[in-house]
């Protein structure tokens, strides 16, 4: 006997700020809307991604600020007390996802727990519920990836980083990406003894490498350790920890052994095929209107194989549009800006055009470094990096793209973005009054 399905307008897969966005916007529409999730309710970055890591990051950064006053006139001996730092961080993240699942219903949206997994185009099973849908939204973020080594089973992830009751005297971070450099300046501000193995020698290779390198020697600076052009073939748990091994002779002990590879998103198991929704591994590949090669079935947020960073603003910006177009709209996506933060010791910051794309079309676009350690911004600070990068057009005049390098960046790119975004000149900057002496008010002296 054929199980009775469920019926909807539209199923929404995944409660991130994906799928959360999503659901709310499509229920305002008047729709029918069901929401599905598998594990925590609000998803990765309020639970165990930015919002988390944020709480840590701003106690190590406190401490860091302080070690940079400590012959400016601060005296203090500041250490970080990880037990009472995790507390405050479960505090935060334990009721986020009652909360967020609550306030869901409540909006009117029907809820689900369990994994789904399609059937046909039109239907999918979740538990034991069966429900149809005239639309689907697929929002089901992404996991950490891991290697395929022996001793794999030892590999821990970022999620596992994010939730340790003790920080261990000695990690390895295996990578060279945003992850392994956020952890890193956590670990060794947090009294760890941190070894960061890179596959080559050009990390975060889609920021200037001028502002990497100046990350990377502030964090030597702190006492991280980099081991480059190296591969981790094995990894062996022993007696007191684990032993980190690759080509050439190299070994490390540790006592924690922590994965940075990268995220892969959740589609590989949803049944996709069934669907005719074609996917890799950077996700549903979509089109400009987020559809996937099911027309009614639409991919956003981190598992979209979309062409722009996968970050929480850019998540619910898909969401917004998505819900738009269910709602009649029917246009092609435009991305607005999207800045890009390495939140590490200090901050690496990036928005519009790269160094690397400029590089193609030297006759039209600029580089111009500036370096800005001596600035009363960062000289009272005690900073000992401090640099923006500015790409400029030379046929029309503006900044294109820009970069920061500081414990400031954060607050710069947000400047920078709307800067860009709105097309200001050099003269229109000019005329702009900001408090002085602050981040904002430096924005004269670069343009």
């Amino acid at each position: 006997m054929n199980q009775l399905a469920e019926e909807f307008d539209v199923v929404v897969l995944g409660a991130g700020p994906a799928g959360t966005a999503a659901a709310t916007a499509l229920k305002q529409q008047g729709k029918r809307v069901a929401l599905v999730e598998e594990d925590l309710w609000g998803g990765t970055c309020p639970n165990r991604g930015c919002d988390p890591k944020k709480i840590l990051y701003t106690a190590v950064e406190a401490k860091r600020r302080a070690e940079l006053l400590a012959q400016r006139g601060l005296k203090s001996d500041i250490s970080v007390d990880w037990p009472t730092l995790m507390a405050n961080k479960r505090e935060y993240t334990a009721p986020i996802s009652s909360a967020t699942k609550q306030g869901m219903e409540k909006a009117g949206i029907t809820t689900y727990v369990g994994h789904a997994k399609f059937l046909t185009t039109k239907n999918l099973q979740v538990g034991d519920h069966q429900l149809a849908a005239t639309n689907f939204v697929i929002a089901t973020g992404q996991r950490p990836g891991t290697l395929d080594i022996p001793g794999q089973e030892f590999l821990q992830t970022s999620t596992d980083f994010l939730d340790l009751d003790e920080m261990p005297a000695k990690i390895v971070l295996i990578g060279g990406g945003y992850v392994a450099f956020e952890l890193a300046g956590i670990a060794v501000q947090a009294g760890a003894q941190v070894t960061m193995v890179l596959h080559n020698a050009h990390p975060l290779r889609a920021f200037p490498q001028q502002l990497v390198q100046g990350l990377v020697a502030e964090l030597k600076d702190q006492g991280v350790e980099f081991v480059e052009n190296q591969a981790v073939t094995e990894v062996q748990q022993t007696a007191d920890g684990f032993q980190v091994t690759g080509p050439n002779g190299f070994s490390q002990v540790t006592d924690r052994v922590f994965a940075a590879v990268g995220r892969q998103p959740n589609v590989d198991n949803l049944g996709l095929t069934q669907a005719g929704v074609e996917y890799s591994n950077q996700g549903v590949i979509v089109d400009r209107h987020l559809r996937s090669t099911a027309a009614h079935i639409y991919a956003i947020g981190d598992a979209a194989a979309s062409p722009v960073p996968k970050l929480t603003p850019v998540a619910g910006f898909e969401a917004r549009y998505v819900a738009a177009q269910l709602g009649g709209r029917d246009d092609e996506i435009r991305y607005p800006l999207v800045p890009t933060i390495v939140f590490s010791l200090p901050k690496l910051a990036q928005i519009g055009m790269t160094e690397n794309q400029a590089q193609r079309n030297v006759a039209r676009y600029q580089v111009k470094e500036v370096e800005m350690t001596n600035w009363i911004t960062y000289k009272r600070q005690g900073e000992k990096q401090a640099q923006v990068q500015l790409i400029l057009d030379q046929m029309s005049g503006l900044v294109v793209g820009a970069a920061c390098l500081s414990l400031e960046a954060d607050e710069m790119i947000n400047y920078l973005s709307s800067l860009i975004g709105a097309e200001y000149s050099s003269k229109q900057v000019q005329q702009l009054l900001w408090a002085y002496p602050t981040t904002a008010s430096d924005l004269q002296y670069l343009y």
